[in-house]
């Protein structure tokens, strides 16, 4: 059983024509379709899959769902099992039910937010083709975003009621979908909290992440940059369309990875991410941060926690 990579993300925006200008001409993703319903499909140049964003016109912004993709379709029944034979529901929902995929398994995490897995999705392939390509296409807009990399979500978290979403999420990610946890932030007297958990299926820092806080939501979706100079570039771009950033160009202690945060025009946050930071294989010890460090563990020049980084963020489902 495997779960290959992120597949894609639905996003919910409130004005379509200002969400499809930041997408397409900030983030630089490509336009692949748009249904009768107003959904907008995207990809990044780097992808090869029909699309990795739905944005959904809506009149509140957040996330309806996140979907994953595993490597054959009898690892769907698999999971499916599992799932149930923790007392959780899953259902198997048709081709098509999910657009240009073929069958998919529907489930909630434990925080709440809702997942998809599937294992075919319409092929486009890359802008670049995979005959003696080029290091990238001609014609990019934006920050010329290769791929959709991964999303962070808020999960319900309260010590004095025994409420701790991260770690019954990180428990059933690693037990159920054999996603491993690369790197946690533990809180509390004698930093017993798990209060974040970062996880991947691949070989990268992190595929999925969740942080804790008053209630579950969707706190960003990420786009991968190759290294520092892109991402300062990126930030030029936001100045350019007068972009809402969050958090300017940073480091982060947790991953290494080169970040900008900033907000889409419906107030989803988005996230540009640079470098690989370090290769995450199956043998590689987990990395603990501390309460004490958590501003360097986030934001590791300033070492200081922005407070708006876990106090705004969108609905989750």
């Amino acid at each position: 059983m495997a779960v290959m990579r992120i597949g894609h993300i639905n996003i919910r925006v409130l004005d379509m024509g200002a969400a499809r200008h930041h997408y397409e001409n900030v983030l630089g993703l490509l336009p692949q379709a748009e249904d009768a319903a107003g959904n907008v499909y995207l990809k990044g140049w780097d992808e090869w899959d029909k699309y990795s964003v739905i944005l959904s016109p809506s009149d509140h912004a957040g996330m309806n769902y996140v979907a994953y993709k595993v490597q054959h379709d009898a690892d769907l029944d698999l999971i499916k099992g599992r799932i149930e034979a923790l007392g959780r529901e899953a259902e198997m929902v048709a081709a098509g039910a999910l657009p240009f995929c073929g069958r998919a398994l529907r489930f909630n995490m434990p925080s709440g937010h809702l997942m998809y897995l599937y294992a075919e999705k319409e092929f486009v392939g890359k802008s670049v083709g995979v005959t003696n390509p080029e290091p990238w296409p001609d014609g990019l807009k934006g920050a010329g975003a290769h791929w959709l990399d991964h999303c962070l979500l808020m999960c319900e978290l309260d010590p004095e009621k025994g409420v701790n979403k991260v770690a019954e999420n990180e428990a059933f990610f690693r037990e159920v979908l054999e996603f491993r946890l690369t790197e946690q932030l533990m809180v509390g007297p004698g930093l017993v909290v798990q209060a974040a958990a970062f996880m991947t299926c691949t070989s990268t820092p992190h595929d999925i992440a969740f942080v804790g806080g008053p209630q579950m939501g969707f706190h960003h979706a990420s786009f991968y940059l190759d290294e520092w100079s892109d991402v300062l570039k990126a930030a030029d771009v936001m100045g350019k369309n007068k972009v809402k950033i969050d958090v300017t160009p940073q480091r982060h202690g947790i991953t290494r990875g080169a970040t900008i945060y900033f907000f889409d025009p419906s107030g989803n946050r988005n996230e540009t991410f640079g470098g690989l930071g370090y290769l995450a294989h199956p043998d590689m010890p987990v990395i603990t941060w501390t309460e004490e460090e958590i501003g360097s563990a986030i934001f590791y020049h300033t070492g200081e926690l922005k407070e708006s980084f876990t106090t705004v963020y969108t609905e989750g489902i």
